[in-house]
């Protein structure tokens, strides 16, 4: 419904949730809960949503918990246009928290970050937590991604009630698009999830606001924490590269001085 709703209002490329088939299972460690789990090959929604895909003409990322013999991922498969298969993304970063315990259900994504040159742009895609990290963008735009995309699920901590990283979640991302000169897109859940789990019910206020930023971080349009909403933005693909181009921000780059990054500890 709401993938057609977007394509109504002239969306090319649209993004769902995280994990958007049921509700936010991580804030429970349960056994049971891996029967959510399905491969890639003719799992029944991917089918679903490349036929929706060629229907429509739109490019769809689409967040699914993925069996993979022994191993599960959170991932996300690409379908083009025309319905086609265009390659999975794994989430690579993995949270552990009160609430957010993934590491419970998924493995660390082996794929590395990767680009999706689809009908409309060529595009990156991370998962939820990947949003929090400057290196995951770079390596995507570094590949020429056009456009960053991120499903979400993130909003209350269970054990503070006085933490809200809304605020800051949004500038993360918000830089992420400034120091790439790359939009990035940001789809979120909204309402109240009570799981559960081995220590009574868990509860989680999803935050929305979801969001796009445009290519110098600044917010184009975002929603709220309460309402169902279908944000759109066009871009000028062209135009945003030769900006990009223009600052000098890549041809400036200095790799040979980067390698404290591929360590822990500096």
């Amino acid at each position: 419904r709401l993938v057609r709703s977007a394509h109504a209002k002239g969306a090319n490329i649209i993004l769902i949730q995280e994990l958007f088939e049921g509700y936010y299972f991580c804030q429970a460690q349960r056994g049971d809960f891996f029967q959510r789990a399905k491969p890639r090959e003719d799992h029944p929604t991917l089918l679903r949503m490349q036929k929706l895909a060629k229907e429509l003409g739109v490019v769809l990322p689409v967040s699914f918990f993925e069996e993979c013999n022994n191993a599960h991922y959170n991932s996300v498969v690409v379908i083009d246009a025309d319905g086609t298969y265009l390659g999975l993304y794994r989430k690579s970063h993995i949270p552990d928290g009160p609430g957010y315990q993934e590491k419970f259900y998924f493995n660390p994504g082996d794929t590395g970050f990767k680009v999706f040159n689809t009908k409309f742009a060529k595009i990156g895609v991370g998962i939820c937590w990947d949003q929090w990290f400057p290196e995951a963008a770079r390596a995507m735009a570094l590949q020429g991604a056009e456009l960053l995309f991120y499903p979400t699920a993130i909003g209350s901590e269970p054990q503070d009630t006085g933490l809200d990283s809304r605020d800051h979640w949004k500038r993360v991302m918000q830089g992420h698009a400034g120091a790439n000169l790359v939009p990035v897109v940001a789809s979120n859940r909204i309402g109240t999830e009570i799981v559960e789990t081995e220590h009574g019910k868990s509860q989680i206020t999803f935050y929305g606001n979801s969001f796009i930023a445009g290519p110098t971080g600044e917010l184009v349009v975002e929603g709220d924490d309460k309402e169902e909403a279908i944000l759109t933005a066009k871009f000028d693909l062209d135009q945003i590269k030769t900006k990009r181009y223009n600052w000098g921000i890549f041809r400036d780059r200095r790799p040979d001085l980067y390698k404290v990054l591929l360590t822990l500890d500096g």
